[in-house]
């Protein structure tokens, strides 16, 4: 077959659908313009594979939220933005400054914010109104571009109504919030569950995280786990990503602390012996012009193309060597 008329995965697998989205792993949170900007740096340094989260919510002192989402504004605007790969978590909607949040970042910073993060939602009506607000905002400003959305899923409602703000426009994310969500248990959950074992293997908190995940990926939306409390231990940071990822099925995890970025990529990314035969069976596919084709003894069609291919993309964007030959052809 002449390899200019080879159709790429991205056109033959997803004629019609929207395609899963392919974000990084690992998400970091900074509040304050100094450790936005070192996080920006950072980025430089172990190269593009998070995203940096700059916090309105918990990040702006009483009295300064306006200063406060301007510096957020200047700082993405700013040479330190290289990569594109900041968001931002504004204030949540019984704070009077979260409409304010949105016109500051929306018309200073919107074809730049990779999401804004809705936290403490406690039904779909609420999260709907403060998207269709950041909508109009958008249109507003001439903002052609749709702004993904992040909505941490902390409070009871939200847990309730999670499948349907799956389901809502512009969503790309559903966020675990674990502290608060132990909280509004009034004491029935203890203390101790936020940290590990207890966060994994308490039966509501399993069934929380579980839920999330189920309605994120029935959605087409990705959904990402809470932070380790846990600072400098890398291994501990490691062990709760790959819990998450392998017994739950997050797909991303949040991170507070600069040492725990290269825990959670590493913990989170492909098996680069999947990897391998994911490149292999892909090339063959497309030779196949993605017929069903036969790789090792074992049947393969459209359905498990469709794994791989999104296996393959979820490699190259967490920094996994994907051999020169799918490279040249995929990417």
């Amino acid at each position: 077959m002449n390899m200019t008329n080879l159709t790429h995965p991205s056109q033959a697998l997803f004629e019609g659908e929207q395609a899963f989205p392919i974000i990084p792993s690992c998400e970091h949170f900074a509040g304050s313009e100094k450790l936005i900007s070192k996080a920006l740096g950072l980025q430089d340094t172990v190269g593009p594979v998070f995203d940096i989260t700059c916090d309105c919510e918990d990040g702006a002192a009483a009295g300064t939220e306006k200063e406060h989402a301007e510096m957020i504004v200047r700082v993405l605007n700013s040479d330190l933005n290289k990569h594109k790969m900041a968001g931002a978590r504004i204030h949540d909607y019984t704070h009077n400054s979260w409409q304010q949040d949105v016109d500051i970042l929306v018309a200073g910073a919107g074809e730049l914010l990779t999401y804004i993060t809705i936290p403490k939602a406690t039904s779909v009506d609420q999260v709907a109104e403060m998207i269709g607000y950041i909508q109009k905002v958008a249109q507003h400003n001439d903002i052609q571009r749709e702004i993904p959305i992040h909505v941490l899923i902390e409070t009871h409602g939200a847990l309730k109504d999670v499948h349907q703000i799956a389901a809502l426009d512009w969503v790309q994310v559903l966020d675990f919030g674990l502290m608060d969500f132990v909280s509004a248990h009034h004491g029935a959950i203890s203390a101790t569950a936020m940290r590990s074992p207890g966060q994994f293997d308490h039966r509501l908190l399993a069934r929380a995280k579980a839920e999330v995940v189920a309605a994120a990926l029935a959605n087409g939306v990705v959904p990402a786990h809470n932070v380790t409390l846990d600072l400098k231990n890398e291994e501990v940071t490691h062990s709760d990503a790959s819990r998450a990822r392998n017994e739950f099925g997050f797909l991303r995890m949040w991170s507070i602390y600069p040492t725990q970025i290269t825990a959670i990529v590493n913990a989170m990314k492909p098996d680069y012996s999947e990897v391998i035969s994911a490149a292999s069976i892909l090339l063959a596919a497309q030779q196949a012009d993605w017929g069903p084709i036969q790789f090792e003894g074992e049947l393969h069609d459209r359905a498990t193309y469709r794994y791989f291919w999104e296996l393959l993309q979820r490699a190259k964007q967490t920094g996994v060597e994907v051999p020169a030959d799918a490279d040249k052809a995929f990417f």
